[in-house]
C-alpha cells in the first residue's frame, strides 16, 4: 500500500469527454424534499454528512467497506457522482485520487476537512495527522463545517442542519466523556500499535507506540522492533494491536516474540465486511473496551 499515488488518467479523461460538467446538476431532479447530492470521501466523513443532512441529501461514500481508503481508485461512475455533488467533502492528501477528481471535475461546494478541524502533528512532527475522527470533538467540529455548508446549499434546511449538527456534539461529547472516564484510571498507559494513527488518543492519557509509521503495510526495522521489545517489557503490556484492513502479520510477530494477546484497534479509517453493520459512535466504543481491558483501567 502507498500513502498516495497517481490516480487513473484514463477515468478523468473518459469523464470529461462524456460528462457535462454542469454545477446546476449538483442539486439533483426530482425530489424536491432534497438538496441533492453530498459525496463523502471516505467512512467518518460519511457518518458526519449522514448525521447532519438529515434527508435533505443523498450521502455517498468513495470508499466501499472492505477497502483501504489510502489505495482508492475512483471509477468513470465515481468521478461523475464528484462533479455532480452539491457538496465533495475529503480532506486533502489523504486520497490522491479524490484530491484530483475534486480539483479537476467539482462543480458544487467542496470541504476540505484539514481547513475545518485543528490537525494534530503526527509522532515525527513532520506533517499532519490526518486521523482527526478519533477525537470525537474534532468530529463535532466537521459537524459544524458541515451544517454550515448545506446550510448555504439549501437555506431553507439551514436551520435544521444546525439542529442536527448540535446533536451530534451532544452525543460526541459524551462519547469524549466516557473515553475520558474510563482512560482515566488504569494500571499502564503505554499502548503498542499497529501504524501511527492512534495520535489523537494520547489526549486521554495514553503514550501511543506505532509499530510503523503512517503506512500501515510499512516494515519496521530490526531497530524498530528491538527497541518496541524492550518497551514492552519495561511497562508490563499484556497486549499488542493490529487492525482491520491491513494485515496483522507484524503486530501478530511482535507479540509472539514477548508472549503477549492480540487484539484489534481498528482505525476507523473505514468498515470492513466484519464491521459493515457497525457505525462509528459503536465502533469507538468498541475500541475504548479493547483499551480498557488491555491497560487495566478500572
Amino acid at each position: 500500500m502507498k500513502i498516495s499515488h497517481v490516480p487513473s488518467r484514463l477515468a478523468v479523461a473518459t469523464l470529461a469527454a462524456v460528462l457535462p460538467l454542469t454545477a446546476c446538476s449538483a442539486l439533483g431532479q426530482g425530489d424536491e424534499s432534497a438538496g441533492g447530492s453530498v459525496v463523502a470521501a471516505f467512512y467518518p466523513l460519511q457518518y458526519v454528512a449522514e448525521r447532519v443532512a438529515g434527508d435533505r441529501f443523498e450521502v455517498t461514500n468513495l470508499t466501499q467497506a472492505g477497502a483501504e481508503p489510502h489505495d482508492l481508485e475512483l471509477t468513470v461512475k465515481e468521478t461523475a457522482q464528484v462533479s455532480d455533488a452539491a457538496l465533495v467533502v475529503h480532506e486533502r492528501d489523504f486520497q490522491a485520487a479524490v484530491d484530483a477528481a475534486v480539483d479537476q471535475n467539482a462543480t458544487g461546494e467542496v470541504l476540505d476537512v484539514a481547513e475545518s478541524v485543528e490537525l494534530r502533528p503526527t509522532a515525527g512532527g513532520d506533517r499532519d495527522d490526518p486521523h482527526f475522527w478519533l477525537d470525537p470533538l474534532l468530529m463535532a467540529d466537521l459537524g459544524d463545517a458541515v451544517a454550515e455548508r448545506l446550510g448555504g446549499i439549501d437555506p431553507g434546511a439551514a436551520e435544521s442542519f444546525t439542529d442536527n449538527a448540535a446533536a451530534l456534539r451532544d452525543d460526541l461529547e459524551s462519547l469524549d466523556a466516557e473515553y475520558a472516564a474510563r482512560l482515566g484510571d488504569c494500571a499502564r498507559d503505554v499502548v503498542v500499535v499497529n501504524h501511527d494513527a492512534f495520535g489523537y488518543l494520547a489526549k486521554y492519557g495514553l503514550t501511543l507506540e506505532p509499530i510503523v509509521g503512517l503506512s500501515p503495510d510499512a516494515e519496521p526495522t530490526p531497530a524498530d522492533l528491538a527497541r518496541l521489545q524492550e518497551l514492552a517489557r519495561d511497562a508490563d503490556l499484556t497486549t499488542v494491536f493490529a487492525e482491520t484492513l491491513v494485515s496483522r502479520k507484524t503486530a501478530e510477530t511482535l507479540a509472539d516474540d514477548l508472549g503477549l494477546e492480540v487484539a484489534v484497534l481498528d482505525p476507523i479509517e473505514g468498515l470492513s465486511e466484519e464491521t459493515r453493520g457497525e457505525d462509528y459512535a459503536s465502533l469507538m466504543r468498541s475500541n475504548l473496551d479493547a483499551l480498557a481491558r488491555a491497560n487495566g483501567c478500572g
